[in-house]
């Protein structure tokens, strides 16, 4: 049996997972790093810090697992995407803390950019992206504008940029390796996705030196070997993908209009759309999908910004459960949320909405709600969200020609929530698909690794691997799902701001 070993690079934490070649996992470590808020708005890491962590736990698995390098046939990597980070490729040290996803300190320059006359279009028809500091192109230039010597230092080619995954090769190959995949590129607002290549036009409009980016290639690539010194033996880097498009790649969705929904802290929608590229006219992102080769692959996505986060704030703010596992016990002590509506705009509303200002709120109280009802109309409003996500990917979908949806596959933590996933499943009226494998993000990179490495002939046997553990089928009828979700929408209406 063969084994790979997936080094799953997140926001909050770094984990390794070994998977065997028929996608059962032999080993997983987990290893928390610090996170830095020099100034409200700023998230910031330290790459060292984050490259110490994911190294300790790649021994960890490896140990656990009872396996030496020569035991492993290749590396994957999955990330957090966006994060920003420049180092001196002669030390191989961070000029700065890496600029983390989060982080909203570029948004003076989005603004900006929003300003100039044909901008936004310009953006978007080249990377399929809004223009926002979410992604990492302006992150970069706060970079250069903010760290003394950087200007001269990327002038002269002195400095490399990379999101994550560049810095984690860069590190596992002891810098002889300066390279990214489509689909980490594609979130730096500096790639053109319908071409596979960085735009020139985008970066002299940012003032990005060509000479600080790295090489692209399909997430499915020989990117080199880890340096011998680190495991005992180099073992191939083979698989790369920013950890939206690995989950989609783990889930199997291969084929235009196969779609995969994220339940953590937030929720991220991804649609496979095939090879062809087309702007969202719904409030979505058109994003790369993992690739497998040179041929652009592309994909709608959607974010929702709190999910499992309200279930958190139940905890932690209004203290009605002591533990977040006592949220569905809660919610299913009444038969429904009787009329209680919750829209937990937290930190406003995300696609497909984009209401930045809008502030959260809990509707149509009665002298009769309890807090078990409050608790059911917040593990509603996930579903709820994602619904009226799917529903303009759906209508984005259709524009371009993509199949209709069949079903939604579905992971992380909250998905575990029977009753959760059933009203999805009543809400979209189609079937929610739940894997038997559900660290989907890790298991993608292992699958494009064994692709490239011969581990697997192909998409059909990885299509053959996959398997699922639940099928929610829909109970509700399509009258009453539509007047639950207009009534949704009176909702949002009511606290969004003008």
């Amino acid at each position: 049996m063969s084994h790979i070993l997936a080094l799953d690079q997140g926001t909050s934490s770094s984990r390794a997972i070994v998977f065997r070649d028929d996608g059962s996992i032999a080993a997983i470590a987990q290893r928390e790093f610090r996170q830095i808020f020099p100034e409200p708005g700023r998230v910031e890491h330290d790459a060292n810090e984050i490259w110490d962590s994911q190294l300790a736990v790649a021994h960890a698995a490896l140990a656990q697992a009872g396996l030496k390098a020569g035991d492993v046939s290749a590396i994957g990597i999955t990330n957090q995407r966006e994060t920003t980070l420049l180092w001196n490729r002669r030390t191989g040290e961070p000029i700065a803390h890496a600029i983390v996803w989060q982080d909203r300190r570029g948004e003076p320059l989005c603004a900006k950019l929003r300003a100039q006359d044909g901008m936004a279009e310009r953006i978007q028809r080249s990377t399929g992206l809004r223009i926002d500091a979410y992604f990492s192109a302006t992150k970069i230039r706060w970079l250069l504008d903010h760290v003394p010597g950087a200007h001269l230092a990327a002038a002269k080619g002195e400095l490399a940029f990379g999101t994550i995954d560049s810095w984690l090769i860069w590190k596992l190959t002891g810098g002889r390796v300066h390279a990214t995949d489509v689909s980490n590129a594609s979130r730096t607002m500096l790639y053109d996705i319908r071409h596979n290549a960085w735009d020139p036009n985008l970066l002299a409009a940012l003032h990005v030196p060509e000479s600080l980016l790295p090489s692209v290639f399909p997430s499915s690539h020989l990117f080199g070997h880890s340096d011998a010194a680190l495991f005992g033996a180099p073992i191939p880097i083979a698989g790369v993908a920013g950890d939206q498009q690995s989950a989609l790649f783990g889930q199997g969705c291969f084929n235009a209009g196969m779609a995969k929904n994220t339940y953590g802290t937030g929720c991220f929608m991804l649609m496979h759309l095939g090879d062809r590229f087309a702007s969202s006219a719904n409030g979505l992102v058109t994003t790369a999908a993992a690739q497998t080769d040179a041929t652009p692959q592309f994909a709608l996505e959607g974010s929702v910004f709190v999910a499992g986060a309200v279930v958190q704030w139940l905890r932690d703010g209004l203290g009605v459960i002591r533990q977040s596992s006592e949220v569905q016990a809660l919610a299913e002590s009444v038969p429904d949320s009787d009329g209680v509506m919750f829209v937990p705009a937290f930190t406003g509303l995300g696609a497909p909405y984009w209401q930045a200002d809008a502030r959260g709120a809990i509707l149509g109280l009665s002298r009769g709600s309890t807090a078990a009802h409050i608790a059911r109309a917040a593990v509603e409003a996930i579903a709820y969200q994602s619904a009226a996500l799917l529903q303009a990917m759906q209508a984005d979908a259709a524009a371009m020609g993509a199949p209709a949806l069949t079903e939604l596959r579905v992971d992380g933590g909250a998905s575990v929530n029977d009753s959760l996933m059933q009203f999805q499943a009543d809400l979209l009226g189609v079937p929610v698909v739940r894997p038997r494998v559900v660290e989907t993000t890790a298991l993608g990179a292992s699958y494009l690794a064994g692709l490239a490495t011969g581990l697997y002939a192909g998409r059909d046997e990885l299509t053959a691997q996959w398997q699922a553990e639940h099928r929610f089928e829909p109970r509700m009828s399509r009258d009453e799902a539509a007047q639950r979700m207009a009534r949704w929408d009176r909702a949002v209406r009511q606290v969004n701001c003008p």
